[in-house]
C-alpha cells in the first residue's frame, strides 16, 4: 500500500526556487501521487499574494520582494520561521479550502498550547495570533483540487524586517514569536511536533523521506 502523506525536511531554500518546484510538483501529480507537506526555512525575502498591490517601506534594499502565486498579502520570511507547505489532494481528503484552513489554524494552536502559549484564529483573518500579534501566517494556491503553498510559524528569527510592511496587509499588525514570549525551541524540533500534529488531524499515519 502507497503511503498517504510523506513528510520531507528541506533545510534553508530559496523561496522562488522552492516554489517553482511545488508549481512543477503540483502540475505533474497524478491521482495516486501520495500528498506531501515539506518543512523548510527560506533565506530572507518578502513576498506578495497574487492580489497584493502593497510593497516593502524603503530601508530594506538587501531582502528581495518576490511575487508569489499564493492568495494572502504581503509577508516576510527568513532563517529561524518554521514553513510548512502542504502539498494535497483536497479531493481525495475530502477537505474545502477553510476547512483546510481551520485544521491548520488549529495545529498551530495545538503546537503553541504544548508549549503553554495560548494562541487563537481571528475571522476573515487566516493565521495564529498571540495577544493581538501574529505569530503564524498562511498563504494557499488551489490547482485542479490540489494545493501547495502553507503556513509560516515565527519560532526564533529577525522580526525587526515586518516593521517594513503591513503584515498580511494590515497596517499597524504586530508581529511576534516563539521566542519573544520566552520560548527557547529550535525550528527542528518544532517541526518534530508540528509534523506529529499533522499526522493525527490528516491521516493518523506518516511515511518520513528525505
Amino acid at each position: 500500500m502507497m503511503p498517504q502523506l510523506e513528510f520531507r525536511r528541506l533545510g534553508v531554500r530559496d523561496y522562488a526556487i522552492t516554489a517553482e518546484e511545488m508549481r512543477t510538483w503540483t502540475q505533474t501529480r497524478t491521482p495516486d501521487t501520495t500528498d506531501e507537506i515539506w518543512f523548510l526555512e527560506h533565506e530572507r525575502v518578502y513576498t506578495q499574494g497574487v492580489s497584493c498591490r502593497e510593497s516593502v517601506r524603503e530601508g530594506a534594499p538587501d531582502i528581495p520582494l518576490v511575487k508569489s502565486d499564493r492568495g494572502g498579502q504581503i509577508t516576510y520570511h527568513g532563517p529561524g520561521q518554521l514553513v510548512a507547505y502542504l502539498l494535497l489532494d483536497l479531493r481525495r481528503l475530502g477537505l474545502g479550502v477553510r476547512q483546510l484552513v481551520r485544521l491548520i489554524e488549529a495545529s498551530v494552536i495545538e503546537l503553541l498550547g504544548q508549549y503553554g502559549l495560548t494562541a487563537v484564529a481571528r475571522p476573515g483573518a487566516p493565521g495564529v495570533y498571540v495577544d493581538g500579534e501574529k505569530i503564524a501566517a498562511l498563504g494557499l494556491r488551489v490547482r485542479s483540487g490540489c494545493c501547495y503553498h502553507g503556513l509560516s510559524l515565527n519560532v526564533d528569527m529577525d522580526l525587526e524586517p515586518f516593521s517594513r510592511i503591513n503584515p498580511c496587509g494590515f497596517a499597524g499588525l504586530g508581529v511576534t514569536s516563539m521566542k519573544e514570549h520566552g520560548l527557547s525551541v529550535r525550528v527542528d524540533v518544532a517541526v518534530d511536533a508540528l509534523e506529529r500534529i499533522f499526522e493525527a488531524r490528516l491521516f493518523g499515519k506518516k511515511t518520513n523521506v528525505g
